[in-house]
């Protein structure tokens, strides 16, 4: 497709980098946004706005909203909306911190940059606990139709929504479940990849098998593992042309309808949960008329 941040596409890099900003100067939020237009390319940089930022910009971007919070028996979901998120790709970690530096001066003072997250590709793109990821991933044009707004019209098309979480595994805990337990929690043997038939109800793959919804719940992952040398885990990136498919997803896990919670609570739990709107590219740079930009 045509007009789209690009690297939404593109398979996950060695190592990346997530920046999350809160908005602090509302009056100065237009013109960082500009800077930030001409900085961010789509396939390097990729760049998404919480509802809060649209809001405050006296905008309406149809379908965005905030992210859900579930609470319950063993697990907790939490929603902790943000201004604005950068997911920055690249090979060189070095690079990546002066670009953060580049991006920081872009949006201050009107924005104040809360966390930074460093992810990394493991082996040949595995969870750290060493299952592979994404392997029901759409592919080719099937990935273009599951990730972008298609016949919404100008300004929406070519544009993306994706949920954002941020999870902490126990490795140490699921380390001591037996090989066996190890893949029933996951649904899939970790030595082939292959889908185990007989897994419990709670395995994550019975969870969140995509074609068992109605309509199927497709969305197009991007995760990659993170650490900050004391924890560890995952933070799921999930694109789609609506936050509706991930969401079917994130019910079913925490068994919103039948009671049965997704083995993967038993020793991961996410710490944080937000939506952004993607916006398409126009000549180069990001296309903000929706926001009055």
């Amino acid at each position: 497709m045509d007009n789209v941040q690009s690297g939404i596409l593109e398979s996950t890099p060695s190592v990346a980098r997530y920046l999350i900003f809160s908005l602090t100067d509302q009056d100065e939020a237009r013109q960082s946004l500009r800077l930030l237009s001409n900085i961010a390319d789509g396939r390097q940089t990729i760049v998404g706005f919480g509802q809060s930022l649209v809001r405050t910009l006296g905008a309406t971007v149809p379908g965005l909203r905030t992210a859900p919070s579930y609470a319950g028996a063993g697990y907790e979901v939490p929603s902790t909306p943000f201004a604005l998120w950068c997911w920055l790709r690249g090979d060189d970690r070095g690079e990546l911190l002066h670009r953060t530096r580049r991006i920081d001066e872009a949006l201050a003072p009107a924005f104040r940059l809360e966390q930074v997250i460093d992810a990394f590709i493991y082996g040949t793109g595995r969870d750290l606990t060493g299952y592979e990821d994404g392997t029901e991933n759409p592919k080719g044009e099937g990935a273009a139709e599951v990730a972008f707004v298609q016949g919404h019209g100008e300004g929406l098309d070519g544009s993306s929504f994706v949920a954002v979480q941020q999870w902490v595994h126990d490795l140490d805990h699921f380390e001591a479940k037996s090989a066996q337990e190890q893949d029933y929690t996951v649904g899939r043997r970790r030595s082939d990849n292959d889908e185990i038939e007989d897994a419990p109800p709670s395995a994550h793959i019975k969870r969140t098998a995509q074609e068992s919804f109605d309509p199927a719940a497709f969305v197009l992952r991007r995760s990659m593992p993170w650490t900050d040398d004391c924890h560890a885990g995952l933070v799921f990136v999930a694109f789609g042309a609506s936050f509706d498919a991930f969401e079917a997803l994130l019910r079913r896990m925490v068994g919103a309808d039948d009671g049965i919670v997704d083995a993967l609570f038993s020793f991961t739990r996410p710490i944080s949960g937000a939506y952004f709107w993607c916006p398409r590219m126009q000549e180069g740079r990001l296309d903000l008329r929706l926001l009055g930009v």
